[in-house]
């Protein structure tokens, strides 16, 4: 078979900032990275679990750092593009990963906390960390930009409204700013995780999860957070070159049942 270019499915080498990688789909992408050859910045609110996630990774021959990182704060974002460049000397792919999730009703009294803590996570630390990463990105010649938003970024569920909100937010700002980074050299994506077995969602009965499945996901199963952290890991790829601006949904099929 004839190619008129060889792309190449290699990403070993390149320099990963990954937040929220201290459990779930943020611990397994920055696991699936390393194993392909990434040097994995891996940050969280949660020192210890991403000082856990940097040693299995290291154990296995990996490449990982530990960073404690809050998003909500621009000087924790600066300090952490730093540390990638003095660990690293440069950064390829920012995954932001980051979230938190509520249930509150619209007339909670405290609501406005709500909004205010879910926003800042998950909307305005994303967009701060790609902010503060930027002219680094536009240095690589793989720059990549993946965002982690929900099906309820184009979905809706009650009483999760400031959740839902930020989530449309995110595939808002992949679009928006993949027009604007495109042409300069960085494709900006999304992923829309579906049910996945995670912390968020651990407190639910596994009775229910599966009742939920049976009738909701086309799989009829939760997903598992390495499905999601392969998702992700294409995106990156180099032969993903011409995918850009996308929400992709990671869900079994939950996003296309009607009946």
């Amino acid at each position: 078979m004839k190619f008129f270019k060889k792309l190449s499915r290699s990403v070993k080498g390149r320099v990963a900032i990954i937040t929220g990688a201290g459990s779930g789909m943020g611990e397994a992408t920055a696991k699936v990275f390393a194993s392909e050859g990434v040097k994995v910045l891996a940050t969280d609110i949660n020192l210890e679990g991403v000082k856990r996630v940097s040693e299995e990774i290291r154990s296995d021959k990996g490449e990982c750092t530990p960073l404690l990182l809050d998003v909500t704060d621009k000087s924790a974002i600066d300090n952490c593009i730093e540390e990638a460049l003095r660990i690293y000397n440069g950064i390829d792919f920012i995954i932001n990963n980051a979230g938190i999730s509520s249930v509150t009703a619209v007339d909670d009294e405290n609501y406005e906390n709500y909004w205010d803590d879910t926003l800042n996570v998950v909307l305005t630390g994303q967009i701060r960390l790609i902010r503060a990463a930027l002219p680094h990105l536009l240095k690589s010649d793989n720059g990549r930009i993946v965002n982690i938003s929900s099906t309820e970024g184009f979905g809706a569920s009650p009483f999760h409204s400031p959740y839902t909100a930020a989530k449309h937010g995110v595939i808002g700002l992949t679009r928006s700013l993949a027009l604007e980074l495109g042409p300069k050299g960085v494709t900006v994506n999304c992923i829309c995780p579906g049910p996945i077995n995670t912390n968020m969602t651990s407190a639910i009965d596994e009775k229910d999860k599966a009742i939920y499945a049976r009738r909701r996901v086309g799989l009829k199963r939760y997903g598992e957070p390495e499905e999601v952290a392969h998702a992700t890991l294409n995106l990156c790829l180099p032969s993903s070159s011409y995918i850009n601006g996308v929400y992709l949904p990671v869900d079994g099929g939950l996003s296309i049942r009607r009946a």
